[in-house]
């Protein structure tokens, strides 16, 4: 490949290089240690420098230089990995530059034209493969390097590398980590000591940093069942944050099957780049810290002093600039906060240039100053040309005159009839304005708290949010604001208002529709909070039948799960309908990814980061009981419901304040001051049965001393005083302050790179179970010990993801349904199918493997979709590896007959695999087909005509292609495919005894012809003596059109059993191990070779 001219003072500097040919103005070098004459103590020094150095000079074998007649310099212009690459770019030097070069007067000329050429041509190349990367030159050398080291498919893109250290128990090999979009790789080459890895990113378990007594700061990798730890980066941080997007970016891809098609730069696994992956994480950080929706990107940030009214001084921090947002956060992000939509924008003033000043005019009649703005033209300038875009007729003078009116209304178009445009709780329990009891005077102590903060922080979504803003949500959020402030904390407000009318379209969508997620939220709406008097009447159930109907149709993939009912229940009580359903949008979609879906995979994730909490804040409880997993289980509703479905509902709401203000951390610290509090039961109790009773206690027993409802909608137990009278009680504020006192520290950046450090052990636990369970049904069906059934897996779906490594397209993909049983998660197209398949048949076909394996794919594909599972797959290999003569007699047999045939006397079990919604009464008849299923008998098999009897003896051939017994194998099957003919000529003949004489050999002729290899019919005996040898007329090869004759399966079988060398040939045990262990070498090179 051509380089960037670089300058070399010596031409053969520590005689490393061997020049091959040479001119006035260029060189052909050979890296020494390569290539003829190049062993030796040289060739292994030169090696280890190859892979230990980073320069296109001192990697490539070959190189040219370039040179004029009165100069000592010298410059590299090209490199290559073979001599016929490096002789390629020789050629074109000689042809297009050699001969222009003699015009040049001066060296200086000759040497500015090459390098100007040569540039030219990079400039070209880089067009097409390497625009997007930060240094081409040094990508293509790595490039280079990954391609000749590692012999993976073409289409794998490598995205970045770094130089490191691999350690080896305590010995570290220095060397070079590539990272790709589905591999990690590393290799190194230290004195003669080749270390080579390759580990998939859908392989890991763990993916962490780490520190220790030997190594100050390492990654640490676990996959496979292996550990393996590098460390010694010049940029350790930057290294393990494109890990972990590779690494989550593969979880994606080809666990959930995600496409990504809103977001360009990673929707094309061909395309992926380092730059694309850093963009992705700055824009998931930005989005998930200020609660934006999906659309938006960071696009600028600008470091900036902001003024704080309230507090009277400049504080410091950065302000993020999106497509509809203008946000500012202070340097340590928790002392304020503010987000200002870019439609609350109606002005931009720079009033002193000196202190480089921005004035930003929202709302509301109020206004942002920042100050010392290093760019703050072009911020000025960005903003207006935002306001310019996003202003909407919507706004309008009375929303100004009224602040209050936050833009909670803002997006909001006449709503359908059916639509309730008020929370449950005003209309099931509107306020007293005239009750002077001291609970309601509480209450309005604490809107007036509000008021007051609202006076001096803002109101609505250009709030800010401070310190003091969490402390008025740990004291509980008063019962008329809590749909706002849950609006505004939640981003839920500025999803509405960009989406006006959406929830009024998608009611009018799915009003009426019948799929398994509208049964499912059918059968729940009775067990939403049955106790409320608002769900006791028709109009909260209509409400939450629309809601949760309408996110059913919006997000098919999540469709409906269990605990989405409870949590829109409150939502509802305190949120109008519309408002609602957008918040449920924000915890199912941005707070609590992955929580809502058959595998629950968030949740399950949030456990194992509460577990780790409590091995590091509460030790003495982890002493006590080692096996943490009795926490996973209690704890799993906690997460679920946010506490709603184990606390009284008037303290769970609290509970859910501090949710939509701190996310998923409020939980966790929650949790923590739970078990905290109940310590000492916990520790004495004897086992899991006594601690979960000592836990429901509790929180029966958690009340809300300030709640202002009445007794008919709060949730504490009337029939239980008596019991409950001699355990104390506990008011949620005081345990909700608690839990921010001891344990408030926790950072939400510390909280998600937990999460992302446990997502993948708990997805690939799940995986593991998943195999378990396939193993253990299809182990009942075939005879491949544990360890074979086990490999097989993992070939079968290591194929299953190759399909989908290099594109979005392939059929796995587009068929994918997540609500399938775990048997049919992972499935092979016929492509993936045929590679597979060839790599473990038993038997070295030599012609005509694709047909087989095409009418092999179309027997076993039952239900026509195109796909095969792994017990259908299992079963096929079952039979050829250890089924009788008959069975794999049967088997083949069975691939020469017509599709419709097969789908009728197939004798593989498979589950339909339609979509929609789910027959239930034909899955119970499947399974009751399947208990009285009896064996399928030979008579049952249709016969096989002319044409597909002669297929079927041409496949006999091609099995017995290298075997030892090849030849008497042939004449065998000569033998049985002539007998055969002739018993079919004598029935005919007894069935048409007018028929004529002279022509009626002709068909066994043909047949035979057909059936046989070149050369094969003229040689065996039966031929030789009773066939005519003349050639076959066109009359006499007109009568097989017009005679129809068919072999039935006994027939044919009866026949084959006479000859002893075929009986041995299918009874001939094969050694299925060697077939997999050729198959795990062998699985990735037969995709590169396709």
């Amino acid at each position: 490949m051509w380089l960037k001219p670089e300058e070399i003072l010596l031409k053969n500097a520590f005689k490393l290089w061997v020049t091959e040919k040479g001119n006035d103005y260029f060189v052909l070098q050979r890296r020494r240690g390569y290539g003829e004459g190049g062993g030796g103590l040289t060739g292994l020094l030169v090696g280890t420098l190859d892979t230990m150095l980073d320069s296109t000079s001192k990697v490539a074998p070959f190189r040219i230089l370039h040179q004029t007649p009165d100069s000592q310099v010298y410059w590299s212009i090209a490199c290559g990995g073979t001599k016929e690459e490096i002789s390629q770019h020789w050629e074109w030097l000689e042809k297009n530059i050699m001969r222009t070069l003699s015009v040049f007067d001066s060296s200086d000329d000759i040497t500015s034209f090459v390098q100007g050429k040569i540039r030219g041509l990079i400039a070209e190349e880089g067009k097409v493969s390497c625009v997007q990367e930060d240094d081409p030159e040094k990508f293509r050398e790595a490039l280079l390097r990954f391609e000749k080291w590692f012999d993976l498919p073409q289409k794998e893109k490598l995205v970045t590398y770094y130089s490191c250290s691999y350690w080896r128990g305590r010995v570290p090999c220095q060397g070079w980590l590539y990272l790709s979009t589905n591999f990690l790789s590393f290799y190194s080459y230290l004195l003669g000591s080749e270390v080579k890895l390759v580990i998939s990113w859908n392989e890991i378990w763990r993916l962490e940093k780490t520190s220790n007594v030997i190594l100050t700061e390492s990654i640490h990798v676990l996959a496979n069942g292996e550990d393996h730890f590098f460390s010694m980066f010049l940029h350790l941080n930057e290294t393990f944050l494109i890990m972990e997007q590779l690494a989550d970016y593969s979880i994606k891809r080809l666990f959930d099957k995600e496409t990504f098609q809103e977001e360009p730069s990673l929707s094309d696994p061909l395309q992926i780049t380092k730059r694309g992956l850093e963009t992705h994480a700055r824009n998931e950080q930005f989005r998930a810290f200020f609660r934006l929706p999906k659309e938006e990107n960071l696009l600028e940030v600008y470091e900036s002093f902001l003024w704080v009214p309230f507090s009277h001084f400049n504080t410091l921090g950065k302000i993020c600039l999106s497509e509809s947002y203008l946000c500012f956060a202070s340097q340590d992000g928790s002392q304020c906060h503010v987000i200002i939509p870019m439609r609350e924008v109606i002005g931009v003033e720079k009033p002193d240039r000196n202190s480089r000043a921005l004035i930003v005019c929202v709302r509301g009649k109020r206004a942002l100053r920042f100050s010392e703005v290093r760019d703050f033209e072009r911020l000025a300038n960005a903003i207006r040309k935002r306001c310019g875009m996003t202003a909407s007729p919507q706004h309008s003078a009375s929303t100004e005159d009224n602040p209050e009116e936050v833009a909670l209304m803002v997006g909001q178009k006449d709503s359908s009839k059916a639509v309730s445009t008020e929370a449950l709780m005003t209309v099931f329990h509107p306020q007293d304005t005239e009750n002077l009891d001291p609970k309601m005077l509480k209450e309005k102590m604490k809107e007036q708290s509000w008021n007051i903060h609202f006076s001096e922080y803002g109101r609505g979504t250009s709030m800010f949010c401070t310190k003091k803003t969490r402390d008025l949500i740990v004291r509980g959020i008063p019962e008329a604001l809590r749909g706002e402030l849950w609006m505004l904390f939640s981003g839920a407000v500025n999803d509405m208002a960009t989406n006006p009318g959406y929830y009024s379209e998608l009611v009018d969508q799915s009003l009426g529709t019948s799929t398994l997620a509208t049964d499912e939220i059918e059968r729940d709406l009775h067990r939403s909070l049955p106790e409320h008097p608002a769900f006791q009447s028709d109009t909260g159930i209509s409400a939450l039948r629309r809601v949760l109907t309408a996110y059913a149709y919006r997000n098919p993939k999540i469709g409906y799960c269990q605990a989405m009912n409870i949590l829109t229940s409150v939502l509802l009580l305190y949120a109008k309908e519309e408002e609602a359903f957008w918040l449920l949008v924000a915890v199912c979609e941005r707070m609590l990814p992955d929580y809502f879906n058959r595998r629950i995979i968030g949740a399950l994730v949030d456990q194992a980061v509460f577990e780790e909490l409590i091995r590091m804040h509460l030790t003495q409880l982890t002493e006590h009981m080692t096996d943490l997993t009795f926490f996973s289980s209690v704890s799993l509703s906690w997460f679920l419901t946010l506490f709603i479905s184990v606390l009284p509902i008037e303290s769970a709401v609290n509970v859910v304040d501090c949710f939509f203000y701190d996310g998923i951390k409020a939980i966790l610290q929650l949790g923590l001051a739970v078990l905290d509090y109940n310590m000492e039961g916990l520790i004495s109790s004897h086992d899991d049965a006594e601690a979960v009773t000592i836990l429901n206690k509790f929180f029966d027993n958690v009340t809300n001393k300030d709640s202002p409802l009445p007794q008919t909608v709060q949730q504490n137990s009337v029939g239980n005083n008596d019991k409950a009278s001699s355990i104390s009680k506990v008011d949620v504020s005081d345990l909700i302050k608690e839990a921010y006192e001891k344990y408030g520290d926790m950072k939400s950046e510390e909280v998600e790179s937990m999460r992302k450090r446990n997502k993948l052990y708990v997805i690939q636990t799940l995986e593991d179970t998943t195999k378990q369970n396939v193993l253990r049904v299809v182990s009942q069906e075939v005879k491949f010990s544990a360890s074979q059934l086990d490999e097989l897996y993992v070939l079968f779906k290591r194929q299953h993801f190759l399909s989908c490594y290099w594109t979005m397209n392939s059929p796995v993909l587009l068929h994918h349904d997540p609500s399938l049983a775990y048997l049919e998660q992972y499935q092979l197209g016929f492509h993936q199918f045929s590679l597979l398949f060839s790599l473990l048949e038993p038997w070295s076909l030599c012609s005509g493997k694709d047909t087989l394996f095409l009418w092999a794919f179309r027997l076993l594909d039952e239900n026509q979709d195109g796909l095969v599972n792994f017990k259908e797959f299992c079963c096929a290999l079952d039979i050829l590896y250890s089924g009788t003569f008959t069975n794999k007699l049967t088997f083949l047999f069975k691939l020469h007959q017509p599709p419709e045939c097969q789908k009728t006397h197939c004798a593989f079990c498979f589950t339909p695999t339609g979509r929609g919604k789910v027959d239930l009464q034909a899955y119970l008849k499947q399974w009751q087909d399947e208990i009285l299923k009896k064996e399928e008998s030979i008579k049952d098999l249709p016969r096989i005509n002319q044409a597909q009897f002669i297929q079927f003896s041409k496949t006999l051939y091609n099995l017995f292609h290298s075997d030892p017994e090849e030849e008497s194998l042939y004449r065998a099957v000569a033998r049985v495919t002539s007998l055969l003919l002739r018993m079919e000529e004598v029935g005919r003949r007894l069935q048409e005894p007018t028929s004529p004489q002279k022509s009626s050999t002709s068909p066994i002729q043909a047949a035979l012809e057909g059936a046989l290899p070149d050369g094969e019919a003229s040689s065996t005996p039966e031929s030789s003596s009773d066939t005519p040898s003349t050639p076959i007329t066109q009359e006499a090869g007109s009568i097989p059109q017009e005679v129809e004759w068919s072999f039935a399966f006994e027939q044919i079988l009866a026949s084959l059993l006479n000859e002893p060398v075929l009986v041995r040939f299918f009874e001939r045990p094969v050694d299925i191990q060697a077939r997999l262990d050729h198959a795990k070498c062998a699985q990735l090179k037969s995709k590169t070779n396709k």
